[in-house]
Parts: structure tokens; sequence; C-alpha cells
């Protein structure tokens, strides 16, 4: 009983402080979609430019992962995690003291490194708790993804108070202080440990396995997508809706924070639902916003007997802010349960799977602002960022259908993980 006690206390020690590691890893991750707006000013960086910076930091902490991911199961996530942390700190403090465009995608390559941190932290959780439970230790774990609303709070603050260069300063003293805390309450567990001589080549022949892939499809959405949103949204926001970067963050921040803190909530319900339906309905959610989102301000005339009359359509800063603050609570429950089908499939292989389908969503998260910018300097529509992920989801859609949907029962006593 005692031994039991003390490996339960242990296990929500690992939770909690890994979490909030992770919190600050994403927080840094996402530095770029606060500092990059007066950065973008500062070099008269176009669309296509700015979200190739804004999305620099996300490229490695996205190749990274596999490795990160293969090592964790080899020599566990305390030290992993702990080497990685310390490895960003003087990267992100360089980063005050850039000047050329080209310094902050250096630099950013090595910031970057924070984001694989998720890759670590998942399979070094979850191997604390038991089967049953997993997917809520992936899922509180997983809220750590609302460093990128932390970052909306903390960022504009600085950057008024003191000026842009100011945020990288602060995020590399909390990083450390993060790595200290860390590093005081985690512990390693030798029996987590699993013995493997894989090397990366090898590892990404599970590319091959059609589940892999779908569950790669499925994250690029929700979490590769919250990533480049993340990181378009306050921009978005100063563009589209005239606002002060203040007011833009704090809104952006409704899609952030529930993206992120809900994902444990959606950790809980894929136990209890089965990882197959949470998705189902997530996708579903994510298309039905998307498609609202994607409509641009429009004006039209039409010729009436009593003459022309000109009508306006399009979303107005509140009905835009609760339709992303929808789209990202469905995200949360998304991350969430796309991991749940890894724990469920490859209960023994967690952390090289998890690092496959965390690189796919990273990737998402790297390319999607990029295609965000050039549409946007292509179209002239900003809302085209939506219409490219609105066509994302539906190939999620036809996929999870043909695969999935057509053999299982979504709804009712016999659905996919039904309590009876």
């Amino acid at each position: 009983m005692a031994s039991e006690l003390g490996n339960s206390r242990k296990a929500w020690s690992v939770l909690i402080v890994s979490t909030l590691a992770f919190t600050v890893c994403f927080m840094v991750w996402m530095m770029f979609g606060v500092i990059g707006i007066p950065i973008k000013k500062m070099l008269n960086l176009n669309a296509t430019e700015f979200g190739l910076l804004a999305a620099t930091p996300v490229l490695t902490g996205s190749l990274i992962r596999v490795p990160l991911g293969i090592w964790t199961d080899r020599y566990g996530g305390r030290i992993v995690m702990a080497i990685l942390m310390a490895i960003t700190v003087p990267a992100i403090w360089l980063m005050s003291y850039a000047t050329a465009y080209w310094h902050f995608l250096v630099i950013g390559l090595f910031v970057g490194l924070a984001g694989g941190s998720f890759s670590v932290g998942t399979p070094y959780v979850a191997r604390w708790f038991p089967k049953n439970r997993q997917g809520m230790a992936m899922g509180v774990y997983g809220a750590g993804n609302s460093g990128a609303a932390v970052n909306k709070f903390v960022a504009p603050v600085l950057l008024v108070a003191f000026g842009w260069a100011m945020v990288p300063q602060v995020y590399a003293v909390i990083m450390l202080a993060a790595l200290v805390l860390f590093w005081l309450f985690s512990y390693s567990d030798p029996s987590h440990l699993v013995p493997s001589h894989v090397k990366f080549s090898d590892q990404l022949k599970a590319l091959k396995d059609p589940k892999v892939l779908k569950y790669c499809q499925y994250y690029s959405i929700v979490f590769g997508g919250y990533v480049a949103l993340s990181l378009w949204m306050v921009q978005y926001y100063v563009g589209e809706f005239g606002l002060d970067i203040r007011v833009a963050a704090l809104l952006a921040a409704c899609f952030s924070l529930p993206g992120g803190v809900l994902r444990a909530f959606g950790g809980v319900l894929s136990d209890k639902f089965g990882a197959h339906s949470v998705t189902w309905w997530v996708m579903w959610v994510s298309w039905v916003c998307l498609f609202l989102l994607s409509y641009p301000q429009t004006d039209f005339t039409i010729l009436t007997v009593n003459g022309p009359a000109t009508f306006h359509l399009g979303l107005n800063v509140y009905t835009f802010t609760a339709l992303m603050f929808i789209l990202g609570i469905a995200w949360a429950f998304g991350k969430a349960s796309v991991f749940k089908y890894i724990s469920d499939d490859y209960g023994a292989n967690i952390g090289a799977i998890s690092g496959i389908v965390g690189l796919a969503g990273g990737l998402g998260g790297f390319v999607l602002p990029i295609i965000f910018g050039g549409l946007m300097d292509l179209t002239g529509i900003r809302s085209s960022a939506f219409m490219f992920m609105y066509g994302i989801v539906w190939v999620s859609l036809i996929w999870m259908y043909w695969t999935e949907v057509r053999r299982t029962e979504v709804m009712g006593k016999n659905a996919s993980g039904a309590q009876a």
C-alpha cells in the first residue's frame, strides 16, 4: 500500500512539473506570434515573409520530435527533457540581439527546439499511469499547449512597456526557472525504459502503416492548425478589425486558451467514449466553424424594383471570436483523442509513434502559416487561411468515413469506448 501511494505521488508530481515545463516551452515556441508584429514592421516584411518568420521555430520543433521520442523510450523522459530545456535558454536570450531577417530565422531554428518537448513528455507521463488513465495523463500534459495563450497575455505587456527585445530576455529567465523546478520535482523509473536499437530512418518506416498516416492527417489539423492559427491570429485581428495589439492578443487568446487547457478534458472524454467517437465529432464541428470563418467581408448590390440595394455580409469581431473559441475547444478535444488512438494501438511504442504523429502535426504548424501568407499575398483575402483549412478538414472527414465510420456506431450504447 505504501509503495502504491509513493508511486502515485511520484506520478502526479511528474505530471504537474512536466505540464509546467511544457507550458513554458510552448510559450517560447509561439513567441513570434506576438513579437513578430513589430519585427514585421521594423523589417518591412510581406505576409509570406512574416509567415516564414513565425513558422521557423515550428520547423525544428517538429523535425526533432521523432528522435526525441526514440531517445525518451531509451534514456527516460527526465534527462531528455532537462537537456532539451537547457539547450534552448542561450538561444532565447540571443533573440533580443537580432537585427536582420536572417538573424531571426537562424536563432528561431534553435529556439524552436523547445517545441520538441511534446514528444518527450507524452510518453514520459503516460508510463507513470495505468492504461485506463493514460488518456487523462496525456491530456493534462497536452494542456501545456495553453502556453500559446500565456504568450498572448505576457508578451504584449512586455512589448508595450519595454519593447519587443525584452520579451525573449524574460522568457529565457522563465525557461531557466522552469528547468530547475522540473529537475527538482521529477523522477526516473528504469522500468519505463524500452530497450531499442531503432534508428531514425527505421522509425520512419512506421509511415507505411495506414493507421499512422491517418493519425498524422488528423493531427496536422487539430495540432498543426492550432499552432498555425495561434501564430497567425494576432496579426489577423490587427489587420482585419484594426485592433490594438494588446486587444488583438487578448481576443486571440480566446482561441489559444481553450485549445490548450481543455485538452485534459478531451483526454478524459477519449478514455470514456473512445478516440474514434471524439475525433469524429471534432472534425464535424471544425467543418462547420471553418465554413463560416471562410466567408470574406463582402458588399454586394441587388437590382430591385426600387433601384439598386447594397448589402454587407461578413463576420463582426464578436461572432468571429465566438467561432474561434468553439474551434479551439474542438481542437483541444481532438489533440487528446488522436493520442488516445496511439496509446490504444501502439502501447509498447508510444514514444516513437507519438514522435511520428507529432512530427506531422508540427510540420503542419510550420507549413500552414507560410501558406496563409502566400494565399493572402496572392488573393488579398485574409479569410483564405480558413478556406484552406476547410479543405483539409474535408479530406479528413472523407478518409475517416471510409476507414472507420462505415463500420462503427458513433452514438448509442454500442459506440466505441462507451461504458455500460
